[in-house]
């Protein structure tokens, strides 16, 4: 196994396909067909809900499709202007705990973020990424047979909207974007690879 996943930038991807494409390659990584990976992409407007189906909608109607699918977590929103990182990674060869790896995952993601002079924590209880004035990114993971998928979903400029619909966590907090805190930011495709820098760093040194 190597000790660092290759990455790849993905482009904007409809959500089933790619969820579809997750599982294989975590079952493949699983069966020692195929090595780890990291994937980064932004998503067509969809709500997922993860499996125990919390129902944390603001609205009977959500304004995009909604998909139950097989990780933890409650509903959310991935579309345009989202940020979504998805490693692939052996947690049971690594020796990595699944607390310690949502640690890990978080930690890459409050060290890109001060990058901009930006300040987040993670919450006791509320897992994600978390700003004083709201949740700035999601997290949701899935262990199979020893290996993690899915991941986390980071708000770079997503329109307020879309989040209007659910309640994060069921906190009554609202949604914030990267786009809140700094006016030039780079393009969404660089700070994938600089997410996923950040992540490899972390992953490499545990």
């Amino acid at each position: 196994m190597s000790n660092t996943p290759s990455f790849s930038w993905l482009g904007q991807q409809p959500y089933l396909p790619l969820w579809e494409k997750l599982q294989l390659r975590a079952a493949a990584v699983a069966a020692g067909d195929q090595s780890e990976v990291i994937w980064s992409c932004e998503h067509e407007a969809v709500y997922t809900t993860g499996r125990r189906a919390v129902d944390n909608r603001e609205q009977p109607e959500l304004p995009a499709p909604l998909i139950h699918t097989d990780r933890g977590g409650e509903t959310t929103f991935h579309g345009p202007g989202q940020l979504m990182l998805y490693p692939i990674i052996h947690l049971k060869q690594r020796h990595i705990s699944p607390k310690a790896y949502v640690h890990l995952l978080e930690a890459s993601c409050i060290n890109l973020l001060a990058e901009w002079n930006i300040s987040a924590e993670r919450r006791c209880s509320l897992p994600g990424v978390w700003t004083d004035e709201g949740k700035i990114t999601a997290i949701g993971l899935r262990i199979k047979e020893g290996v993690a998928y899915h991941g986390m979903a980071l708000n770079v400029v997503v329109k307020p909207e879309w989040f209007g619909a659910i309640n994060p966590c069921g906190t009554g907090l609202k949604s914030v974007n990267l786009s809140d805190y700094i006016e030039e930011y780079p393009q969404i495709v660089q700070l994938a690879k600089q997410w996923q820098h950040h992540f490899t760093t972390l992953l490499t040194l545990n």
